[in-house]
């Protein structure tokens, strides 16, 4: 294969080496400069427009924009130069003419790039004497609200729609200063399910999202990386909170994944994680049916011994566990299923009747299976049962051992939970047929706890707590850990790495892998385990 033609240039004094056709604001970025742009997106077209990204190249007559012009052999490249700083600080007087004064009320306020260029190098006062133009707010439709105000004409919205998602729904209507982001006729933007981005990639306060409007200062917000448990595509996102509540979520770049993007379904879909009535304390039914509070001790202490009854009866185990909860809680909780005895593992889970691709990034679409982890469960050794709407399917619990993990049981029938001969819940909720249980344990969703999913084409990756866990839920591996080791005497994991690691001794597939070398963007299985998966019912 014939070697990558390179060019050599210093920035800033800096020397540099890239690829041939590497643009200068991208060499830049790799010695660690940061050129100031408003029309420049990695993932988009540039044309140049904003006229922020101007540097000075010594031996050009004038200076050139950054976001559209290669590195040449030798290039000396000034990117603060006295002549490329007087062009930025006019260009922003220029963004400013129009701009409304209006921070303390804009959503953008704290992450908005016109904030941080004016107060980085902006002129410390306006000159201007005439009114400002006032164009008001418009209803793009869907989640998008658009204030003209505050545009500062960059297009990538447009360009968005155009190469990315390639549904031609916005466009630049009039000309110099009266131009405006519009749609056509009485199409907008509702009914494209990846028009949220443009919310993310908008550079200054122009394109605001209903879900989060005027909810939060972006100051206020903590933020977790995370996986999108939405469907099995498995995007890489951002979770931020407020008070222990989740106010949105974000994509986050993985060019492996999802790029910069994410569906507008795995965005707003995020209301459960905020739910109440959350199973807080262990609960033990005693046997004339009296529920009480446990702490922990003495409610596994009780479990442990009522496992090692219903084992000496020689009772099968079937064990429901979970696409939206971590390959460490399920994976553990199928390894004391399989030391208790025969074992039927099974899951449930939605699907939708078709995917929906992302057609400028085709590798990403809202998939058929609406949970996280499918690939993980399949995987691991479950099998799914029910129907697409993720109901019905449920094995006869009669003289089981039945363990649920997650799985509300909405639609068990009557007296489910009594025909078992030991029902353990691991729960987040406590619905009917959980309710009935004689063990329910309460456990961390996956936005309380550290853990691995595993998307559809068999990538794990990591995510990490963006909540704290409600009252005394634990993750359920953790459950899971201590009851194996009161069962075989052995030693519970300390963390979730540990546990990670511990599914090597449940599949084969999981070998070899750790949290290190997951790091942020992921891995994939052994290629024999993603076949053996993909080939599973």
């Amino acid at each position: 294969m014939a070697e990558t033609q390179t060019v050599r240039c210093t920035i800033n004094g800096i020397p540099v080496e890239v690829p041939t056709g590497t643009r200068i604001i991208e060499a830049a970025e790799l010695v660690g400069l940061g050129i100031a742009h408003y029309c420049y997106h990695p993932a988009l077209s540039a044309p140049a427009m904003c006229r922020m990204c101007l540097v000075q190249v010594e031996g050009a007559p004038k200076l050139v924009p950054a976001c559209v012009t290669p590195v040449a052999e030798g290039q000396v490249i000034l990117t603060e130069s006295e002549p490329a700083q007087e062009a930025r600080q006019g260009n922003l007087e220029f963004y400013l003419q129009n701009h409304p004064l209006d921070c303390p009320v804009c959503d953008k306020s704290g992450e908005c790039k016109l904030q941080d260029y004016t107060h980085a190098e902006g002129r410390r006062r306006g000159r201007s004497a005439e009114p400002k133009r006032v164009l008001g707010q418009d209803d793009f439709g869907g989640d998008i609200l658009y204030d003209g105000d505050r545009c500062i004409m960059c297009t990538r919205c447009v360009r968005f729609m155009r190469e990315i998602s390639q549904s031609e729904r916005l466009g630049v209507v009039q000309r110099g200063s009266r131009s405006i982001i519009d749609t056509f006729f009485d199409f907008g933007v509702e009914g494209d399910p990846f028009a949220g981005n443009i919310v993310d990639i908008c550079p200054v306060g122009a394109l605001l999202s209903k879900d989060f409007l005027h909810k939060a200062r972006v100051w206020d917000l903590d933020g977790a990386p995370s996986v999108c448990p939405g469907c099995s595509q498995g995007c890489n996102i951002r979770i931020d909170t407020r008070d222990n509540l989740v106010m949105r979520l974000r994509p986050r770049l993985n060019p492996d994944v999802n790029s910069y993007w994410m569906c507008d379904y795995g965005r707003l879909g995020y209301e459960w994680m905020n739910a109440e009535g959350r199973v807080t304390r262990p609960l033990l039914r005693e046997t004339n049916g009296e529920v009480s509070a446990q702490a922990w001790q003495p409610a596994m202490v009780a479990l442990v011994d009522a496992l090692k009854r219903a084992v000496a009866a020689s009772a099968p185990v079937l064990l429901i566990g979970s696409p939206m909860l971590s390959n460490e809680d399920n994976g553990l909780l199928l390894r004391l299923a399989r030391a208790l005895g025969p074992c039927d593992a099974i899951f449930r889970s939605s699907r939708a009747a078709s995917e929906i691709t992302l057609p400028g990034f085709p590798m990403l679409a809202r998939r058929r299976d609406l949970a996280g982890n499918v690939r993980g469960l399949e995987t691991l050794g479950f099998r799914r049962v029910g129907n697409d709407a993720g109901q019905g399917g449920l094995p006869d619990a009669a003289d089981r051992i039945v363990i649920a993990l997650g799985d509300a049981l909405a639609d068990a029938p009557p007296g489910y939970a009594g025909e078992a001969r030991l029902f353990a819940a691991l729960a987040h909720a406590a619905s009917p047929a959980v309710a009935a249980a004689r063990f329910v344990l309460p456990v961390t969703t996956c936005v309380e706890a550290e853990g691995t999913f595993v998307n559809f084409e068999g990538r794990v990756q990591r995510f990490w707590p963006a909540l704290n866990s409600p009252g005394h839920a634990r993750p359920a591996w953790q459950v899971a850990g201590v009851l194996l080791a009161g069962m075989e005497a052995g030693r519970a994991p300390a963390d979730a790495a540990r546990a990670f690691l511990s599914l090597a001794d449940v599949c084969e597939a999981f070998a070899g892998l750790s949290y290190e070398t997951l790091g942020t963007r992921g891995a994939r299985l052994r290629e024999s385990a993603m076949l053996e998966a993909a080939g599973s019912p």
